[in-house]
């Protein structure tokens, strides 16, 4: 549940087809709806809350600022599955989870396109990124992977 292999094999905003990253929501709401997508119906899943420390992390959550962030950074939130799927173009911001990568940091803290005041991290989990990441289990619930 660390290894972020799920949005490697599927592509997310922040991550390219073969890059892992595991995504976070900072509040329980935020999370939900991300889990959720667009379906009017939940899929069958289990949330868990995790213990990371990572740094450093791109903090792009005031959004796009002119003289800050290059102009790609322009469409950070971009509907990136339908330039993926519909147009069949790279999304921009698969080049700029590539820069975030290329620059050192480990990675993106950035507002949620589905809660209104909800922040996400994408941390990519390539080359033991994280400095620290343990899913947080204090009863044992969880199954054990071997």
């Amino acid at each position: 549940m660390t290894r972020g292999a799920g949005a490697g094999t599927h592509g997310g905003r922040a991550n390219r087809i073969g890059l892992n990253a595991l995504y976070q929501a900072l509040d329980h709401d935020t999370a939900i709806k991300e889990y959720q997508q667009r379906s009017s119906l939940m899929p069958p899943g289990t949330l868990v809350s995790y213990d990371l420390t990572a740094a450093p992390i791109v903090d792009f959550t005031s959004g796009y600022q002119s003289g800050k962030w290059s102009p790609l950074w322009e469409d950070c939130y971009c509907d990136w599955r339908h330039w993926l799927f519909n147009e069949r173009i790279e999304p921009p911001s698969w080049i700029i989870g590539d820069e975030i990568v290329s620059s050192g940091a480990k990675g993106i803290l950035f507002k949620s396109r589905l809660t209104p005041n909800g922040t996400n991290l994408a941390v990519h989990t390539a080359s033991d990124s994280a400095d620290h990441v343990d899913v947080y289990n204090p009863n044992n619930a969880l199954p054990r992977r071997d």
